[in-house]
């Protein structure tokens, strides 16, 4: 036998041992969010005492996460939209099909990129902020105090988030899909020979309802992720300031990760069940 082979073989196991390590810390992460989603949904769902303290904390979440987004989501989806029309008619124009271009835009818009968009966003605004805000009470051992007084951590900070997201994401949802359109109307009407009315009668057609539904049904559970990302990370932090900074970029990074993939898992159904039509 090679000498050498023993050394090869070895290296072998450490890759494969490295590989296993790696996927149970993955599958140990899923189970850790899903466990806190469980718990928030018991605590808003099961109990109408703590369902009726969190109500006035929901509120306020949903005006942190969806109406102060508002503005921001606008102008992105606006612009996405308007970049959209225009790198579509390079190519149509060509086919001399530029009255296809407000179909491009809205189907574009409504099944991938209006709720994907305000997901980013909100990640970006809410989703840090979920992981900062309890992280920093973490560090200054906020958490252990509530449980002196007799309040549950997850049903006082992550429920009244995961409702308000639960119910907002859908509804920026709608309003990217909107804000896309017009921007897509803009170039519709300047460039490409559509008025107004013509662009969005276009733009009707093209779309079906199924198209909505499952941007829709995407920002639910992008609402969820974020939500169960954000805290996890949060109650994950250790000791220090410094701590607080890593969990949030943490958060963010696997916030996004998670989002396009399971953009992707529903994208790959949906198309298989079209498909098997």
């Amino acid at each position: 036998m090679s000498p050498t082979r023993p050394i090869r073989l070895s290296g072998l196991l450490a890759v494969l041992d490295g590989i296993g390590a790696r996927a149970e810390a993955i599958l140990a992460y899923v189970g850790g969010l899903a466990e806190l989603i469980g718990q928030a949904l018991a605590a808003l769902l099961v109990s109408p005492l703590k369902r009726g303290r969190s109500l006035q904390r929901t509120v306020h979440q949903a005006m942190a996460v969806g109406v102060s987004a508002v503005p921001i989501i606008t102008l992105i989806t606006f612009f996405v939209g308007v970049i959209i029309a225009l790198q579509g008619a390079y190519g149509l124009q060509r086919l001399g099909a530029m009255q296809l271009v407000a179909g491009l835009v809205a189907i574009s818009i409504t099944r991938e990129l209006g709720p994907l968009v305000a997901a980013i966003v909100v990640i970006g605004r809410s989703g840090s902020a979920f992981a900062a805000e309890i992280g920093a009470m973490r560090v200054a051992e906020e958490l252990d105090a509530l449980k002196t007084m007799a309040l549950d951590p997850v049903a006082f900070l992550v429920s009244p988030k995961l409702a308000a997201m639960v119910m907002m994401m859908p509804c920026l949802a709608i309003w990217s899909d909107l804000m896309g359109i017009l921007g897509g109307a803009l170039f519709g009407v300047t460039k490409a020979g559509f008025t107004f009315g013509t662009y969005f009668i276009a733009t009707r057609e093209a779309l079906a309802l199924r198209d909505i539904t499952t941007g829709l049904a995407k920002s639910v559970f992008f609402g969820i992720v974020i939500t169960a990302v954000g805290c996890h990370e949060g109650f994950s932090t250790g000791a220090g300031a410094e701590e607080v900074g890593r969990s949030t970029t943490a958060a963010v990074v696997i916030s996004i990760l998670l989002v396009v993939l399971i953009d992707l898992a529903f994208t790959y159904l949906f198309y298989s069940a079209r498909s098997a039509v």
